[in-house]
């Protein structure tokens, strides 16, 4: 395989479907070889290892993490994808939705990443990208439960980067903005006027559109580059302009 990915592996989790799937591709036709570690990850595309993992489930994981080494020879990058999604206010959800959604998109990252640090550690272009949210720098109506969830993401991202620059282990973050997800279809299914919804979620990006899993995918692959050495502790907004930009109402 030719590209800057060439000899290197990569791990991606929920990368059976959406952002996740995006990544698998991406990173594939970049050289790497793959593998999407899924909960259900029947379906990858042909030359992609699909690991069936469950990311609360720490010997789950570590079993994971064990396959691709042993089918692969080693683990390099790991994309620190899966999560789920939730809504309403701290009225709305109960104890247990707290509990799931913070295992899920927070100690779930803790523990992939466990597992694969001893592999990292091994590698010369040792990389770890997490998947966090534009949710956790802007004030979302609905989305408290999600928001609290994804600012642990970005805080975690940074402090696991202090932790191991000097092991040569770059560790960053992507937030994306609205993503044409599957789980952004079903709420958009759900609302009492889907298209209204969808018109709302388009103009609250400036650039006045949902953002596509590629776009995602494509930053996800800049960062874990190894032509991207000195990049670490930082997250990168794919949101067009939600986070910084501030555009008067159209006349």
């Amino acid at each position: 395989m030719s590209g800057e990915y060439a000899g290197l592996v990569a791990a991606v989790t929920g990368g059976a479907s959406g952002i996740g799937a995006a990544v698998v591709a991406e990173l594939a036709a970049r050289g790497a070889r793959v593998a999407a570690l899924d909960l259900a990850p029947e379906g990858v595309p042909e030359g992609v290892l699909g690991v069936r993992a469950d990311v609360t489930d720490d010997a789950s994981v570590r079993a994971a993490v064990d396959r691709v080494v042993a089918e692969l020879g080693a683990l390099d990058v790991l994309v620190n994808n899966a999560g789920v999604g939730a809504q309403g206010t701290v009225e709305d959800d109960a104890d247990g939705d707290w509990h799931r959604v913070l295992d899920v998109n927070v100690v779930g990252m803790v523990r992939t990443t466990r597992a694969a640090l001893p592999h990292l550690r091994a590698s010369r272009s040792a990389a770890v990208v997490n998947m966090g949210s534009i949710a956790a720098t802007a004030g979302l109506p609905q989305r408290a439960l999600y928001s609290a969830s994804k600012g642990a993401v970005h805080a975690l991202t940074r402090a696991m980067a202090a932790d191991h620059v000097r092991e040569g282990i770059r560790i960053t973050c992507v937030a994306p903005g609205t993503v044409d997800t599957p789980w952004v279809q079903r709420l958009l299914a759900a609302a009492t006027d889907p298209e209204a919804e969808r018109a709302a979620l388009e103009a609250r990006q400036p650039h006045g559109r949902l953002v596509s899993a590629e776009e995602v995918a494509v930053t996800v692959a800049y960062l874990a580059s190894p032509r991207s050495g000195s990049t670490t502790g930082t997250v990168v907004h794919v949101d067009g302009g939600m986070q910084d930009l501030r555009l008067r109402p159209r006349s």
